[in-house]
């Protein structure tokens, strides 16, 4: 068991990590080393997340089952029990599954679907979340003869969480500024469809969906030809319909270049339904497409912490107006109007209106004066 000077200079060093700008899977790594000297594990999954759908992007995985990773992403997203989209706020920002079942693990579907086949002993899950949003959680598992997470190690997770939530948001924003001055790629492919069944095989999938798997983080063997993002937001789509949790199903992805794109998930209708077949058979869609201005610009606004009349004068900004018309649809004096300006330029590291709109929307739009 860890002293708690050994605590205490864990947590010491993550908000040293944190402090930087470094690339998010630079800081998980990271980070991952720092915890596993207080809290010992054997596999952990940890993904990033949509900030405002929760739901998972760009993960990081060490785990013994991914030939099973789309039933490992459905049974996930289906499990109450340290659900991190429950997590998000205080007491309880981590929490063991054993804790968190009362000692009956096979109350979740997640280790009693699949987990204690591969003998894993606990889970400690927590979730990285402030103010602005949700960046991401993390989840630790323990098996064999590593015994269970203690409540000591628990809370070293709870304390680290709010660090590391604030340390991988200020990743993404300097991931925005990083992209800004790069050349982007050109016209992005056009929308592709991708349709699964209830096990999350992907049964078809329109021609442009392969160009998209090509710009998208590639999943695990042998599903290289299918980004995890797609099962993520499939999985979130069962878990609205089973009323486990009431996020949206979808999410925006960074892709490089300054680009991002919008992965939705919907339950397709079939035109001619066959006697006594439920909604739930029918298959899962998922779309893939460039993400439009106005999601871009909520991402950005949470990943720069501005306030919400910060993120209206932006929006309002990338429509075109000028000051003097900012200042009225605001109700604000010009010069406050300036103010604002001022103080989104120092959050995002810009100097001008357009080189704010570039980092934001990926262009170089042309301002009124």
């Amino acid at each position: 068991m860890a002293t708690s000077w050994a605590r205490t200079r864990s947590l010491d060093r993550i908000r040293h990590l944190c402090a930087g700008a470094l690339e998010d899977h630079e800081l998980r790594r990271a980070a991952l080393d720092e915890l596993a000297k207080v809290v010992p594990f054997s596999a952990f999954v940890w993904p990033l997340a949509d900030p405002e759908s929760a739901t998972g992007l760009s993960p990081m995985a060490r785990i013994p089952c991914p030939e099973e990773l789309p039933a490992l992403i459905r049974l996930k997203y289906l499990t109450r029990y340290g659900r991190w989209t429950a997590l998000a706020g205080p007491p309880c920002l981590a929490v063991s599954l054993l804790a968190a079942t009362e000692g009956t693990p096979a109350c979740s579907p997640l280790w009693d679907g699949m987990l204690r086949r591969y003998g894993v002993t606990d889970i400690l899950s927590t979730v990285f979340a402030d103010k602005h949003g949700c960046w991401g959680w993390l989840d630790l598992w323990r098996g064999g003869d590593e015994g269970v997470f203690t409540d000591e190690e628990t809370a070293h997770l709870a304390l680290a969480a709010p660090v590391l939530a604030t340390g991988l948001r200020r990743s993404r924003a300097a991931q925005w500024r990083r992209d800004a001055a790069q050349p982007g790629r050109g016209p992005l492919p056009q929308q592709a469809v991708l349709t699964l069944d209830e096990t999350m095989t992907v049964t078809g999938q329109t021609a442009s969906a392969g160009e998209w798997v090509a710009l998208l983080q590639p999943g695990p063997a042998p599903y290289q030809a299918v980004p995890a993002e797609v099962f993520n937001v499939a999985a979130q789509l069962a878990a609205l319909e089973a009323g486990v949790d009431g996020h949206e199903a979808m999410s925006r992805v960074p892709i490089g270049s300054g680009d991002w794109a919008l992965l939705r998930a919907t339950r397709m209708e079939r035109s001619t339904p066959e006697p006594g077949r439920t909604v739930s058979a029918d298959p899962l869609a998922v779309t893939i497409q460039e993400c439009p201005a106005a999601d871009r610009l909520e991402v950005f606004a949470r990943c720069f912490a501005l306030t919400r009349q910060q993120h209206r004068l932006l929006g309002l900004t990338a429509g075109g107006l000028s000051t003097a018309e900012l200042a009225a649809a605001l109700q604000i004096s010009p010069y406050t109007v300036q103010d604002l300006f001022k103080s989104i330029f120092a959050a995002c590291g810009v100097r001008s209106r357009g080189a704010l709109l570039a980092m934001a929307l990926g262009t170089s739009p042309r301002l009124p004066g």
